[in-house]
């Protein structure tokens, strides 16, 4: 420690926030990867959710302040023999260190975006109109099949009608039940 003693005050505060800031981000970065996050029973975030809305993203948190402050640190300590004007440079750190709070919150919205639940659902596709990719033969007659897009995923279905034609192969077709939740009634468009 006695090379960051004998450095100018402002660099040697520069110094001290990174040192113990890099060792918690470390620390943060190890424990995340092993799975050991603030829902194992950590809570150090205050809630700074004063919409009411269901967000997991929070502006006031332990891991937002550590990124500021890595940021700030961290680029105090790079321009540090490059800007000699200090205003400027606390300024250019302070821009840096939101910048990181940003791009954390960027990056969460992208990993959350890997939770969502698009798992098929049939009930997702009543009221959707699909093309009838084999013939539907007239009601109780049999089962044709249909091509419907859920999700941005292609689906294809067996399909009957309740009416008392059948269905050619290139139709549009409205699905308009589901019974006994693995039949799918549809009618001509």
């Amino acid at each position: 420690m006695e090379i960051i003693e004998n450095l100018d005050p402002l660099l040697k505060t520069f110094w001290y926030v990174a040192i113990p800031t890099t060792l918690i981000f470390t620390v943060q970065a190890i424990m995340t990867f092993l799975g050991v996050d603030s829902t194992d029973g950590l809570q150090a975030d205050f809630d700074s959710n004063l919409e009411g809305g269901d967000t997991t993203f929070q502006l006031f948190s332990l891991r937002n302040l550590i990124n500021f402050l890595l940021g700030f640190s961290w680029t105090g300590i790079s321009f540090y023999n490059t800007i000699s004007n200090p205003i400027l440079l606390i300024v250019i750190s302070v821009i840096v260190g939101c910048l990181f709070v940003f791009l954390f919150f960027i990056i969460i919205r992208q990993v959350q975006k890997l939770e969502e639940d698009n798992t098929f659902k049939l009930q997702n596709t009543l009221n959707k109109s699909a093309e009838v990719y084999l013939t539907i033969p007239q009601s109780k007659a049999g089962k044709g099949k249909i091509m419907i897009s859920i999700n941005g995923a292609f689906h294809e279905l067996e399909a009957m009608t309740e009416h008392h034609e059948k269905i050619i192969s290139g139709s549009l077709v409205k699905i308009i039940k589901i019974e006994n939740n693995n039949i799918i009634i549809v009618q001509p468009i």
